[in-house]
């Protein structure tokens, strides 16, 4: 019998990336069912293109909306997007999400559906606000992808789940194969650098990405496509690396490196896909390049390696004691680097 299914997932860029393996799993078990996503408006394009899922409902965060936005506009906004789902008469609502929180419950029993489906630990009041509850598993070694997976288990789906799934749009790819022409034509592999990190403590200073970009470049030929999070660091809803951006590229006189500023994430998943690898820090980018199918040399900070490392791609994490990414040395990122080539063959290292 078609279902009407419909999966909340309202986190970062991240999560929503590593929630695709969900959304194919339920389109393989039902594929003749109505797969939508609720999804907030910054992290929607990840599910551009991707034929798992039937309709995207979007709705703004308060910090995210536009300048002369107000807050008001905003919670009409997304009074609207609810009453429109009501109306859809949903069989079952997912909460695709580690651990369910009062907010995101209430927000599906607003909605409404016949089941309302999410993971709780044993105990939790908000259990009899749920209709079906799939107990937590507090292993500290378990990968989020499995976490937000396990609402999966309702329609009698176990894992181990697939691969992320992004599908970079041919328009977007046409653009950044022309502006990344420069480096693209001089027959190098292509290298993506991503800058940003949303903590503090995942940053790896400018001067390191430069020398290990340098180093890199003198030792095996590559090329860079450079990538951060545009806008100033004082903007406070959008904070960017611009300035940072602007460093690098100072350092590397001589490098071919393209600066690819993305003011849409759509731009910035087109870009990945044209690259060989991705060298980055643990945050949206690293998943985003996973996604594509990069391998990844990721550098994580006081976030958990074993729930939060890149998900089905081949992958070197470096970690110091500190748990602060500006610890790692130029040196220890060229290592992890070479075994990094060295387990991936063609595409990382030829």
């Amino acid at each position: 019998m078609t279902r009407k299914i419909l999966v909340i997932r309202r986190d970062n860029i991240g999560d929503l990336v590593l929630t695709t393996p969900l959304f194919a799993a339920l389109r393989e078990r039902l594929p003749d069912a109505q797969i939508d996503v609720l999804t907030n408006s910054y992290a929607e394009p990840v599910l551009f293109g991707n034929p798992d899922v039937d309709n995207v409902y979007v709705y703004t965060k308060a910090h995210h909306r536009g300048e002369g936005v107000s807050r008001l506009r905003v919670y009409l906004q997304r009074f609207r997007v609810t009453r429109e789902l009501r109306r859809e008469r949903y069989d079952a609502i997912l909460l695709a999400r580690s651990l369910a929180i009062p907010r995101l419950v209430a927000r599906a029993r607003r909605i409404g559906a016949s089941e309302i489906v999410g993971v709780l630990a044993p105990g939790d009041h908000l259990a009899r606000k749920l209709t079906h509850a799939i107990a937590w598993d507090p292993s500290p070694d378990v990968h989020e992808v499995v976490r937000s997976f396990r609402t999966a288990e309702h329609f009698g789906i176990a894992g181990p789940p697939g691969p992320l799934r992004l599908f970079p749009q041919e328009a977007e790819v046409r653009e950044a194969r022309e502006r990344l022409a420069p480096v693209l034509g001089l027959g190098k592999r292509l290298v993506a650098v991503n800058l940003s990190s949303r903590k503090v403590r995942q940053r790896w200073p400018a001067e390191s990405f430069a020398r290990f970009m340098r180093e890199l470049a003198a030792r095996e030929g590559v090329a860079f496509m450079l990538v951060w999070s545009p806008g100033d660091a004082a903007n406070p809803r959008h904070p960017g690396d611009d300035a940072k951006a602007r460093e690098v590229m100072a350092r590397l006189e001589g490098v071919p490196c393209a600066a690819y500023a993305t003011a849409e994430l759509r731009q910035l998943i087109a870009g990945l896909s044209l690259a060989s690898a991705i060298v980055t820090s643990d945050g949206g980018a690293m998943h985003l390049g996973a996604g594509v199918g990069l391998p990844v040399l990721a550098f994580f900070g006081n976030s958990s390696v074993a729930s939060w490392r890149p998900w089905g791609v081949p992958h070197e994490v470096l970690q110091p004691a500190s748990r602060t990414v500006a610890d790692i040395t130029v040196d220890a990122a060229l290592a992890a680097w070479d075994r990094l080539s060295a387990r991936t063959g063609a595409r990382a290292a030829a």
